[in-house]
């Protein structure tokens, strides 16, 4: 059977399990869960993949809520595809689906503001369409579902590259839903990010100030000094604060703590390392300019993507044959709606970035945007990042929102449930099973793409930029 025949029957598969896999997106929709509280959504998934054949071990790398589904067409399989999927909500931006304008939510409850319940489903349902071309055809390969908590708040995969998960695994696939259809082109941003925590001595602020060492002080001069560094470092490194702890609200007491959240990113690995080794400098500064003392713990860190032209290219060619969905009459009605009282013309510009601006006429993309000569750079960070220093790894973009939408936002929230997320989710599918069984039918491509990452490491081997003794944040 030539390629392209495979990709048909792959592409008969998916359509054959939407419905049940869609339907699985939408209750993992209804329960959302935060990272590595994802208990309902990884059962939800790891049950669906298990009654399609697929051997699930759970709690893998130390995360009760990460598992692998495992299909092999022998034990002696030759070559290992995998797919990874994501499940975890955002805090606070509960919202009823279906929505065009915004209601009070439920204060304080998770959302899907990034759409990873369709981005689960969507990874599981190729799974299953590729181990059962496989099967149906008598061909050879091992297909491998990663069940990945955390990527918002945690990043679950940087704890699965760490314990060896993907040491074997010749090619993986990601994907991710979108408001356009595209070959992933973008790399990431390194990250680090780390608490602070000062302590120093509280005193009565009027009668006896002199007396006192305020930790506030030094997380106020810390802020100082970070702010003289933008100067200093890349002019594409991006540092980012929160102030966690104020020490108390009562004006009258020296404030004997406070802690204070600082997230270093960066294109480059070694760039992020360096200027964090010079905000942890500032720190130590600012204890010694107010008597305090600091002690700092790096509580998430990833790499930034090195891309695989390789998969890219032909990822390209199957997302093209798969084409992109017409979007029904209803959701077109829902997209106008929303646009005339939620999505602002800024939103619409700014939605698509560096795309073509001649896109914001239409309420959806329902073409597929031609694969970039050169790599561009997004400037926000993912815990697939890891995964592709380890093995080659390609992501797909599909429509599933509407033009206009931001990430992270009730507007996304309130379309995850829509026909046009769900064709999203199995064109996704599609792209991702096909460019995956050829890599199977193909061991030439997956020369090619190790070559490639091995080339794009430029001799450096991976080194996860969490310290050893840094675990999974779990819930209480």
């Amino acid at each position: 059977m030539a390629p392209d025949e495979v990709s048909m029957s792959i592409f008969a598969a998916v359509e054959a399990h939407t419905p049940q896999f869609s339907h699985c997106s939408d209750a993992i929709w209804d329960e959302p869960e935060l990272a590595f509280g994802e208990k309902t959504a990884a059962d939800r998934l790891s049950r669906l993949l298990a009654a399609h054949g697929f051997a699930v071990t759970r709690g893998i790398a130390g995360m009760p809520t990460a598992f692998l589904a495992e299909w092999a067409s022998a034990a002696d399989a030759p070559h290992t595809v995998a797919f990874l999927g994501e499940y975890d909500a955002l805090p606070g931006l509960a919202q009823t689906a279906d929505l065009s304008a915004q209601v009070a939510a439920w204060p304080g409850t998770p959302g899907h503001g990034c759409g990873h319940h369709l981005l689960g489903a969507a990874s599981a349902l190729a799974a299953v369409a590729l181990a059962e071309t496989l099967n149906r055809e008598g061909r050879p390969g091992r297909v491998r579902f990663y069940g990945c908590p955390a990527e918002e708040a945690g990043s679950g995969k940087v704890f699965l590259v760490r314990s060896g998960a993907f040491d074997d695994v010749d090619a993986a696939f990601t994907w991710h839903p979108h408001i356009v259809n595209e070959v992933d082109a973008e790399t990431s941003l390194a990250f680090v990010e780390a608490r602070f925590r000062f302590t120093g001595r509280a005193a009565h602020a009027a009668a006896t100030p002199h007396l006192g060492r305020s930790a506030l002080d030094a997380v106020e001069l810390m802020s100082v000094g970070v702010n003289y560094l933008r100067e200093h470092m890349p002019p594409d490194a991006r540092v980012h604060s929160a102030i966690t702890d104020t020490g108390g609200n009562a004006p009258n007491v020296v404030q004997a703590t406070a802690e204070v959240v600082w997230l270093i990113r960066s294109p480059a690995s070694a760039d992020c390392e360096d200027v964090f080794a010079r905000v942890c400098d500032i720190a130590r500064g600012a204890g010694l300019m107010t008597g305090t003392t600091v002690a700092h713990a790096i509580t998430d860190a990833g790499q930034n993507i090195l891309l695989s032209r390789a998969l890219m290219q032909a990822m390209e060619r199957h997302l093209l044959a798969a084409g992109a969905p017409a979007p029904t009459p209803e959701d077109l009605a829902f997209a106008a709606e929303l646009r005339g009282k939620a999505i602002s013309e800024a939103d619409i510009a700014g939605s698509l970035g560096g795309r073509p601006q001649a896109l914001r006429a239409a309420p959806y993309h329902t073409a597929v945007l031609p694969l970039p000569a050169d790599d561009r750079l997004a400037f926000v960070s993912t815990d697939v990042g890891d995964v592709s220093w380890v093995v080659p790894t390609v992501q797909c973009h599909t429509a599933c929102y509407a033009i206009g939408t931001l990430f992270h936002t009730w507007q996304m929230v309130a379309q995850g449930k829509r026909a046009q997320a769900h064709a999203g989710l199995a064109l996704a599918a599609k792209a991702m099973a096909a460019t995956a069984a050829e890599c199977l039918a193909d061991p030439d491509l997956i020369a090619r793409a190790k070559a490639e990452l091995a080339e794009r490491r430029g001799g450096r081997a991976y080194r996860s930029l969490l310290p050893p003794e840094t675990g999974p944040a779990l819930p209480a």
